[in-house]
């Protein structure tokens, strides 16, 4: 009796399907309803806070972040990364954020998951330093979160965030130049277009392109003058 109710009823799983990995949970939202009602999607600036109220660490790395924001879109990573850069900011921080910042543009444009090596992973900052840079960051995050809603959805596809991807990464090439404050309207571009595709906002993304191009010109604009200015001054020398 045992043997015939065996084959009648539902094979055992085999070992290979033991071993597969839920696929389903793989990328958990946040903001899954719960049994006490639907639970509401933390915002970007309120995690950012969460991390700087942590007394516990000493300092927060880019490994950190990236765990702490791991279930969102590749936007928003970009942001974090980006917008400290188009503010005052403390010594290093360009140098701790930038490559992250262009790395993370690049697997966008390529259209691969964010990942970041181990020796930028473990790049990081005091959390007083990390506090006040949020000082400065979190209230323009907070202002804009009240503006943003989804609209001119066609900018918000996977097709386009490549294409914007690459825009990002010439931006953010930009944003390493050693030009005084050269970085900040790069960084500013890349800033906004990054939470327009988090909100899957196409206005805020048409704004950063605009800006983008602005600081393209505004760059090249300074380069030309400070390369003008080096080969006057070499041949004022040398005549």
């Amino acid at each position: 009796m045992q043997d015939k109710d065996c084959q009648a009823g539902t094979a055992p799983p085999t070992g290979s399907d033991q071993d597969k990995p839920d696929e389903s949970g793989a990328e958990e939202d946040r903001s899954q309803p719960s049994p006490d009602g639907p639970r509401r999607r933390k915002k970007l600036s309120e995690v950012l806070a969460e991390i700087a109220a942590d007394d516990s660490r000493e300092r927060i790395s880019v490994s950190d972040l990236m765990e702490e924001t791991r279930l969102r879109a590749s936007g928003a990573l970009i942001l974090l990364f980006a917008l400290p850069n188009a503010l005052p900011a403390p010594p290093g921080t360009s140098a701790i954020l930038g490559l992250p910042l262009l790395y993370l543009c690049i697997q966008m444009a390529l259209g691969r998951t964010p990942w970041l090596p181990k020796f930028i992973r473990d790049r990081s900052l005091a959390r007083d330093d990390f506090v006040a840079l949020l000082g400065r960051m979190g209230p323009i995050l907070q202002r804009a979160e009240r503006y943003l809603r989804p609209r001119l959805l066609p900018l918000t596809t996977r097709s386009a965030e490549r294409l914007l991807g690459g825009f990002c990464a010439f931006l953010a090439l930009l944003v390493a130049l050693p030009i005084p404050l050269g970085n900040m309207l790069p960084a500013l571009a890349i800033s906004i277009i990054a939470i327009g595709m988090v909100e899957r906002d196409g206005a805020w993304i048409i704004a950063g392109l605009c800006v983008g191009i602005a600081s393209i010109i505004l760059v090249w604009g300074v380069l030309v003058v400070l390369v003008k200015s080096t080969a006057y001054l070499l041949t004022q020398a040398f005549s």
